[in-house]
């Protein structure tokens, strides 16, 4: 009987030793972070063995790096299904969060006397292929109108999605941001001169001047707001820092996960209706590479709009062709090696 995924098993265990490991280290981590770790923990357990254990139910002395090689080169490249092992789609991001979860754990087992090797040091990581999921222009107006269409319904009725997602399109949209920005945004950003956006990764901080869509979507969600904490009977902090923009039907700020999931259910029903095909498909992130690209102006202003720190930040998010002019042939006057042009001044 295969043992589960769970504290339950015996520490020698995979399964065993990632959830002792969870358990310590969850009181020292954001939540996001958690949920992260959780998340690999469970693919990197229930993997299929050939001989149809789990990974989870493998000693830890039994693990090598030939075993964590070929389990992350199985993830990203994917497999058919057989007769015990399931079919697996490649996910190349997924197979290295998972080897640096693995690397991760067995340095805590070394640490705490679980094992005596980390058997994922040395695996070599998998290439990532870059996939922004732009939406095209048109794709991106009909989902954005689908939105507003569908966030009109009354909540939780039949094909309606959450209302303030046409706001948060527009936002990421507007002002080039992350999901994550967008949820970090409160009233303390909304300045004179625009939305000061916070960013993360690394790039720098910035204000992107207000439009009529960036003043719609925020006036639209503050009235939002407003009305929520009314409803629930919740006051409005004082500090605007404190303020979250973006809240749930209840009041309460916003998660990223909570966001994340609002997204793909709206781009899944769009897909359905028949509003975009499939192979149209984007993420919300690619409203940003959206965003950026459209920006009008050269690659220097495009990388001051998006706060990139480096140009090949902005290489990676702006995809827009840049109209040349075609080469003209110079005429005889203007040549530089005419017999005139090297001609000396003595012999002038």
């Amino acid at each position: 009987m295969r043992r589960p995924c769970t504290a339950a098993g015996r520490t020698r265990h995979i399964a065993g030793s990632s959830a002792s490991w969870s358990c310590r280290r969850r009181n020292g981590l954001a939540k996001g972070s958690r949920d992260d770790y959780d998340h690999h923990a469970a693919i990197a357990c229930g993997f299929i063995l050939r001989d149809g254990r789990t990974l989870g139910e493998l000693q830890v002395d039994r693990m090598s790096v030939p075993l964590v090689q070929r389990l992350v080169e199985t993830l990203a490249t994917g497999r058919e299904a057989g007769m015990i092992q399931p079919a697996l789609p490649p996910r190349p991001s997924t197979a290295n969060h998972v080897l640096r979860y693995l690397h991760r754990l067995f340095a805590w087992g070394i640490r705490m006397g679980h094992c005596r090797t980390n058997p994922a040091s040395g695996v070599r990581s998998v290439r990532e292929r870059a996939q922004f999921k732009m939406p095209q222009p048109h794709a991106f107006l009909a989902v954005l109108e689908f939105a507003k269409a569908r966030a009109a319904l009354p909540l939780h009725s039949k094909g309606s999605v959450p209302p303030y997602m046409p706001a948060v399109m527009v936002l990421a949209y507007n002002a080039r941001l992350r999901g994550i920005e967008v949820t970090d945004l409160s009233d303390a950003d909304a300045l004179r001169e625009g939305v000061r956006c916070s960013r993360r990764k690394g790039s720098r901080d910035n204000i992107t001047a207000w439009n009529e869509e960036l003043r719609w979507a925020w006036t639209w969600l503050r009235e939002y707001r407003a009305e929520r904490l009314k409803a629930h009977a919740r006051p409005l902090l004082l500090r605007p820092e404190q303020r979250v923009l973006l809240v749930t039907q209840t009041g309460t700020p916003l998660a990223r996960s909570t966001l994340k999931t609002a997204w793909q259910r709206l781009i899944t029903t769009a897909i359905a209706e028949g509003v975009i095909e499939e192979s149209e498909r984007f993420s919300l992130h690619g409203l940003k590479h959206r965003g950026i690209t459209d920006t009008r102006g050269t690659r220097a202003h495009k990388q001051d709009a998006a706060g990139h720190v480096t140009p090949q930040m902005t290489d990676r998010y702006d995809h827009e062709l840049q109209v040349v002019q075609p080469p003209m042939l110079p005429k005889g006057e203007d040549l530089a090696f005419s017999d005139d042009a090297l001609e000396s001044p003595e012999t002038a």
